[in-house]
């Protein structure tokens, strides 16, 4: 960061900061910075010597990091997180750590009812937080890039795939032509040869990302198509590529990630571009009395 640059004064600036500036890093500086973007909501709570330990540095690098976004040292960076984390906690996260808890003092085996509560409960606090951090401006330009396009392609491996196969079929029902790259027979790069400039592909898919989700975005940007991204990292491989990224977290509830956040919001994203689509027609009252 040059000397006059001025040092981030809130979380959201220095996160945003980050993000910009994450290619320019250092290999050691890029694994801090996806570590700090990750565990933002603990960090204020974290030693350096934790940071590093998880980060696989050292101490010194956790220093140069901070220190390249113009701080002090880490504690002047870490405060930035600590004066607003009362505020601040994300809820998913405190969920898991009741989620710990429940196991470890359960007295005996937890009925059905009980297993249900809790996945239920952790999808409550994660779509709180996906509400919290839902960037509006980031929503509107992958609304907008829809809006634009005449083919719109999805893609979702693995895990991410209902995701994928679900926007496919609200999609149907807007006048875009829409493509589920779906790889029955391995053939995912005979389905992507139509993609071109000027298509959009909406790309689902979070770390450790599914390498032919990584393919097809390469793919699409390769042939000068839009990509709209729905993960877990504005840092991740995916963001490199598109035009708007979503950032998604999932909460973790025995051990198991749910979809609900990232359901919820490809649901909204469609919904939202229906509503746009829609303002382009005249209401029945409003159109002139043919007699």
């Amino acid at each position: 960061m040059k000397d006059e640059d001025p040092v981030a004064t809130a979380a959201d600036e220095f996160l945003a900061r980050m993000g910009a500036e994450y290619d320019s890093l250092s290999k050691q500086l890029k694994l801090i910075a996806r570590y700090v973007e990750k565990h933002q909501d603990q960090l204020g709570l974290e030693r350096i010597q934790d940071v590093a330990e998880r980060c696989g540095v050292q101490p010194s690098a956790v220093i140069r990091f901070a220190k390249h976004f113009g701080f002090s040292g880490y504690s002047e960076m870490q405060k930035l997180f600590r004066d607003g984390i009362r505020q601040q906690l994300a809820p998913g996260r405190n969920y898991q750590a009741r989620i710990r808890d429940v196991i470890e003092h359960a007295q005996g085996p937890l009925a059905a009812a009980d297993i249900a509560h809790e996945f239920i409960g952790g999808s409550i606090a994660g779509m709180q937080e996906l509400q919290r951090d839902l960037h509006s401006s980031t929503f509107t330009d992958a609304v907008n890039l829809l809006a634009e396009a005449q083919t719109v392609w999805l893609v979702g491996s693995r895990r991410s795939f209902p995701v994928a196969a679900y926007l496919a079929y609200a999609l149907q029902h807007t006048d875009k032509q829409i493509q589920l790259v779906h790889g029955l027979g391995a053939m995912q790069d005979g389905q992507l040869r139509g993609l071109k400039r000027g298509d959009v592909l909406i790309v689902t898919s979070f770390a450790p990302y599914a390498e032919e989700s990584l393919d097809a975005t390469r793919e699409a940007a390769a042939r000068g198509a839009r990509i709209i991204a729905i993960t877990d990292s504005r840092m991740g491989p995916l963001a490199a590529e598109a035009a708007a990224v979503l950032v998604v977290h999932e909460a973790s509830t025995f051990g198991f990630r749910a979809l609900t956040n990232t359901m919820c919001l490809a649901q909204s994203l469609f919904i939202a571009l229906a509503y746009q689509l829609e303002l382009k027609y005249r209401p029945a009252h409003e159109q002139a009395d043919p007699h």
